[in-house]
């Protein structure tokens, strides 16, 4: 047999031989870490920029030839994570929570919580902030909010919950009992809370809506009977209302031209038995979406700086008390005919400019078509709180609804309503006009909420609570 033939049958079989070990090799080195599953709308771009790590990084540990062959449900593993295992879920943070609480309701350390979201400070969780979580197999979540009271005991906590000291400790990463001050919010080992980690038992639910420049905030709390809510957002004081189903509402109108970012959103609640807490956290205000008008000519005596400071002080001073009943009921009623039901000249949040100024103003009202004359009517029941006329406004009405809504009316030709009248829904309460600062007769017609006027569009088109 020719040696170079043995030699070359010597090297194959060889080769033939190693080949499983080179395959177990193989899937020895596969990549190891945290894995992420692709979702709907998911770029490798973003998913990089989201943990932190570089694109190159991320395609080559995952053996991405093409960035764009990603799929959705596709498991990537994230690098630069040493030390984490288990799926990366992406938690947009609810009002309520804090990074403590997160920390105790997924059993995961606050640092690793920093590490994994690169937080610096835990002010940077504000409501709508979106963390990252890692489950896995070993995760379990605690159970029932309990509060320490005031000259109790961690012990006697412990024992009125069918617990004991230590697993009430090492369940709440408690290192010293001590250490817990009267309020604290901890969880209990058993039972299946998902209300706020951060509040008491007493509330079970917060959710706000709205949060937009020139829209209606919405928050409403559920909790038990008896609660006493108030709080601010922004630098308004809200005031809640008690509903059905152990409910409590407030509304609250964000102002046009709020600059969007977080803003402050506290909570301070009274129980029955006159035990008090407070609570604070970050809410992000939206950006609207608001066209700029052209510069209107208008008579430069509206414009006057302190003229619109006495007015402005005025109006808003009506519109300053709350009232706790509730006037009103359903959608409000378009307060023009409707033949111009749908005719707007201007709508409102448009950026505006006067005579050449800058863009420092905007519209706060939705104008309405219509001719010297043409009847306007309330838009909801209400009790009229202002009717006269103004430098800028005209001839002006404001109806108070009840519970901090009010509606205007204005430049109208005629007031047919006086201060202290009851108005239903629907009445002719005056007629379209050209007072004030205009350029033609229109009615411009407003919704103020908590004092800030907010698109009336909102009031006309859906119920709000």
């Amino acid at each position: 047999m020719n040696k170079s033939w043995i030699k070359a049958l010597l090297i194959f079989i060889i080769i033939i031989l190693l080949s499983p070990s080179l395959v177990v090799n193989a899937q020895q080195t596969a990549p190891s870490g945290p894995i992420y599953i692709v979702q709907e709308g998911d770029s490798l771009w973003d998913i990089a920029y989201r943990f932190h790590v570089s694109q190159d990084a991320l395609a080559r540990v995952n053996g991405l030839v093409n960035a764009n062959q990603i799929s959705v449900g596709q498991r990537l593993v994230i690098p630069g994570l040493e030390g984490i295992q288990g799926i990366l879920t992406t938690l947009t943070i609810p009002y309520g929570e804090t990074l403590e609480s997160l920390s105790l309701r997924y059993q995961i350390s606050q640092q690793l919580l920093k590490r994994l979201n690169h937080i610096t400070s835990p002010n940077e969780l504000y409501a709508g902030y979106s963390v990252i979580i890692p489950q896995n197999s070993t995760s379990t979540s605690l159970g029932e909010r309990i509060t320490l009271g005031l000259g109790q005991s961690m012990l006697e906590l412990a024992i009125l919950n069918q617990s004991d000291l230590w697993s009430m400790m090492v369940g709440n990463g408690i290192n010293q009992s001590s250490s817990v001050v009267p309020g604290e919010v901890l969880r209990t080992m058993s039972g299946d809370d998902t209300g706020p980690g951060a509040l008491p038992s007493v509330i079970s639910s917060v959710s706000i809506t709205g949060l937009s420049q020139g829209e209606t905030a919405e928050i409403k709390i559920a909790g038990d009977v008896g609660l006493s809510i108030s709080g601010s957002l922004t630098d308004h004081i809200l005031y809640f209302f008690p509903g059905a189903d152990n409910s409590y509402a407030a509304l609250q109108g964000i102002h046009a031209m709020a600059e969007p970012g977080v803003y402050p959103f506290m909570l301070q609640v009274e129980t029955s038995d006159s035990s008090t807490f407070s609570f604070s956290q970050m809410v992000l205000v939206h950006e609207g979406d608001f066209p700029y008008d052209r510069s209107l000519p208008v008579d430069p005596a509206t414009l006057d700086p302190e003229t619109n400071r006495i007015e402005n002080e005025l109006w808003f001073a009506s519109s300053s008390a709350i009232s706790p009943d509730t006037l009103w009921n359903g959608n409000f009623f378009i307060p023009v005919d409707p033949v111009f039901a749908g005719c707007y000249t201007s709508r409102f949040g448009n950026r505006r400019s006067y005579n050449g100024s800058d863009y420092s103003y905007f519209h706060s009202g939705l104008d309405f078509c219509g001719q010297v004359g043409d009847p306007i009517y309330a838009a909801a029941p209400g009790i009229v709180v202002f009717a006269e006329l103004l430098t800028v406004r005209g001839n002006a009405t404001m109806i108070d609804h009840g519970r901090g809504i009010f509606t205007a009316y204005m430049h109208q030709s005629e007031i047919l309503v006086n201060v202290g009248d009851h108005v239903e829904q629907g009445q002719l309460i005056g007629r379209v006009g050209n007072t004030g600062r205009v350029e033609g007769p229109h009615l411009h017609f407003e919704v103020l909420v908590g004092g800030v006027q907010v698109d009336p569009l909102e009031w006309l088109n859906r119920e709000v609570p």
